[in-house]
C-alpha cells in the first residue's frame, strides 16, 4: 500500500471515523443534503486547579477557514475510503456514497457565523454556527473543534498571563514543548491572546512578526568545555549581535558571575556605541534575583536594560513574583515599580500546553433541521440539566450596563430583537428558579456578537490582522468587571436565555421525556 501523503492526513480526512459513517447513513436515507444547523460552544471555563478562568478569548477561526479552503475529497481520499473494510469483510463505504463525495465532498455549500477572534467569550454561547447540507456540516465537526478549541484555550491562557503581568512585554517560548505541529497554531493563538512576540521563527514570519529569543545555557557550556569562560561566551555573542544582546546569566552563579560578566560586556558595547538589551533569568528565586540584578545594573549605569524572566511561568507565578517584588523592594533599597517596569516575561510550556487545563470542553451539537419546509429545533436531553443544549436557530447578544461594562450575554431565537425591547427577561440556562429583568434605563448598549463569515461557500468576511484581533481582546477585557478577571475563584459572568428560548427548550424537553 503506498504511503499516505501529509496533505491527505491533514486535509479532509483529519476527521473522526464516525463522521464518515454517519454521513453515509444520511446519504442512504436521502438526508445528506437536508439543511441543518450545528453550533459549537463550550460548557465551562478552563480550571487550572489552583486558579480558574472567568472568561475565554476566541481564537482559531482564521485557521479553520484556511483549512476549509483546501479540504476536499480527492482521488487519494476516495481511494483510501474505498479500501476500508467492514468487520464482516465487505466494503465499509459504498461506491454511490463515494461518488457523491467525489463530486460534492467539500465545504462549498456551508454558511458559517462566528464570534470574531480576539473577543471575550463565555460558556454556552455559540462560538461558531454551521448551516448547510447535513452530511458536510457533520464532517466538519472534528477539525472545527480541534482548531478552535485549542486556539481558544491558548489565547485564554495568554490573555490571563498578559493581565497578570500588568501589560509588561510577553514572549511566547513554547514551540519546543508544544504538542507536535500544534505548537504552530498555539503560537498564533498566543499572539492573539496576549503575547507580543514568539520565538517560533516560522509562525512569526508567517504572521508578520519579528521572532524573538536570547540564547541557551549550551552556549556558555560550549565555551566552558573548550577551557574558556562565561565572559568569553558573552563577548562572542555580543560581538555577533551588538544591538540584540540579551545574555542568559544563570549558568554558573547569577549574581556572582552572570550579571557581573554581563555588565562587563554591556560596558564594552556601550563604549562602541551600542545599547545592550538586557539579561535573562531562568532559574532560582526570580523575584529576589530580579531585584538584585536591577540593583547591579542600575549601579553600573544600565537602568533601562530589560530583565527577561522565564522558567515555567504562568499567570499565577507571575502574580506571585510581582507581589514579592512589591513587598521586598523597599527592604533592598529599590523602587519596586521601576524593577517591574523593566521585566519581560518569557512564557513557554505552561502557555503552549495550557498547563493545568489541557483541553477546552467545546462541543458541536445539532440545533435545528429543516423538515417539511420549515426549521425544526433539535434537542438532546441529558441527565444533567447543564448539559442539555439550547435548541433552535439563535443569535448571541452582549448587554452592557450603564458603566459600559459587559453585564450579560443573552441567547435569543433568531427572529428576536432584544435591542428593541424596553424590558428584557434573562433566564438561567438550566435553573428554573433563577431569572432577572433588565430595563432599558439600566443598559448603555446591546451588541450582536455573531457575524457571518461564509455564505453558501463564499467568503464574506475580511480576515482581520493579529493587531486588530488584539484590539478586540483589549477592549473586551477592559469592559469586564474586575471580579470576572480574578485569577482565583472569579465572579461568574451571566450567560442567559431569552424567555422565548427558555420556553422552547422546556417544551422540547417535555416532549422528549413524554
Amino acid at each position: 500500500m503506498p504511503p499516505v501523503s501529509e496533505r491527505t492526513i491533514e486535509g479532509i480526512l483529519f476527521t473522526d471515523q464516525y463522521q464518515l459513517t454517519m454521513a453515509q447513513l444520511y446519504f442512504r436515507m436521502g438526508l445528506h443534503e437536508r439543511p441543518a444547523q450545528f453550533e459549537h460552544f463550550f460548557r465551562s471555563y478552563p480550571d487550572y486547579g489552583s486558579h480558574q478562568a472567568g472568561y475565554c478569548i476566541s481564537a482559531g477561526l482564521g485557521s479553520l477557514l484556511g483549512w476549509m479552503d483546501t479540504a476536499r475529497f480527492g482521488e487519494e481520499e476516495i481511494a483510501l475510503l474505498r479500501g476500508q473494510q467492514a468487520s464482516g469483510g465487505g466494503r465499509l463505504f459504498h461506491d454511490d456514497f463515494l461518488g457523491w463525495l467525489a463530486t460534492h465532498g467539500d465545504f462549498g455549500a456551508l454558511t458559517l457565523q462566528a464570534i470574531p477572534e480576539g473577543r471575550v467569550v463565555h460558556p454556552h454561547a455559540p462560538l461558531t454556527v454551521v448551516r448547510g447540507p447535513l452530511a458536510m456540516a457533520q464532517i466538519i465537526e472534528t477539525a472545527l473543534l480541534n482548531i478552535i478549541n485549542y486556539q481558544t484555550l491558548v489565547a485564554t491562557k495568554a490573555a490571563r498571563i498578559r493581565e497578570s503581568g500588568g501589560g509588561q512585554l510577553v514572549l511566547e517560548f513554547g514551540v519546543r514543548r508544544g504538542q507536535g505541529r500544534g505548537a504552530i497554531e498555539g503560537g498564533r493563538a498566543a499572539l492573539i491572546g496576549g503575547a507580543d512576540f514568539s520565538s517560533d521563527v516560522g509562525v512569526s514570519h508567517a504572521l508578520g512578526f519579528q521572532p524573538k529569543g536570547t540564547h541557551a545555557h549550551a552556549l556558555i557550556q560550549t565555551f566552558l568545555a573548550m577551557g574558556q569562560t562565561e565572559l568569553d561566551a558573552f563577548r562572542a555573542y555580543a560581538e555577533l549581535y551588538p544591538d540584540d544582546c540579551t545574555l542568559l546569566v544563570d549558568t554558573i552563579n547569577t549574581l556572582e558571575s552572570g550579571v557581573p560578566n554581563a555588565i562587563t560586556v554591556f560596558e564594552e558595547l556601550r563604549r562602541k556605541g551600542h545599547r545592550p538589551v538586557g539579561v535573562r533569568l531562568d532559574s532560582g528565586d526570580l523575584a529576589y534575583l530580579s531585584i538584585q540584578a536591577a540593583k547591579l545594573l542600575d549601579t553600573a549605569g544600565f537602568p533601562d536594560t530589560s530583565i527577561v524572566l522565564s522558567s515555567n511561568l504562568d499567570e499565577l507565578i507571575i502574580w506571585q513574583v510581582l507581589t514579592q517584588i512589591r513587598e521586598e523592594g523597599a527592604r533592598y533599597g529599590v523602587d519596586a515599580e521601576r524593577v517591574i517596569k523593566r521585566l519581560v516575561f518569557g512564557v513557554g510550556t505552561r502557555l503552549i500546553t495550557s498547563w493545568g487545563a489541557p483541553a477546552l470542553g467545546g462541543v458541536y451539537k445539532l440545533m435545528a433541521l429543516q423538515h417539511q419546509g420549515a426549521w425544526s429545533p433539535a434537542i438532546k436531553v441529558s441527565d444533567s440539566a447543564e448539559k442539555t443544549p439550547n435548541p433552535g436557530n439563535k443569535r448571541v447578544w452582549r448587554i452592557y450596563d450603564r458603566r459600559e461594562n459587559a453585564s450579560a450575554d443573552l441567547l435569543a431565537l433568531e427572529d428576536e430583537r432584544p435591542d428593541q425591547l424596553d424590558r428584557i427577561v434573562l433566564r438561567h440556562p438550566s435553573d428554573p428558579t433563577k431569572s432577572r429583568v433588565i430595563r432599558r434605563g439600566e443598559i448603555s448598549s446591546i451588541e450582536p456578537l455573531l457575524v457571518e463569515v461564509q455564505h453558501a461557500g463564499r467568503r464574506v468576511y475580511e480576515q482581520p490582522t493579529i493587531e486588530q484581533m488584539r484590539e478586540l481582546r483589549r477592549a473586551d477585557v477592559a469592559r469586564l468587571d474586575p471580579g470576572v478577571k480574578r485569577l482565583v475563584n472569579p465572579h461568574v459572568y451571566h450567560v442567559s436565555l431569552s424567555q422565548q428560548l427558555w420556553d422552547l427548550k422546556q417544551t422540547l424537553v417535555a416532549q422528549v421525556r413524554d
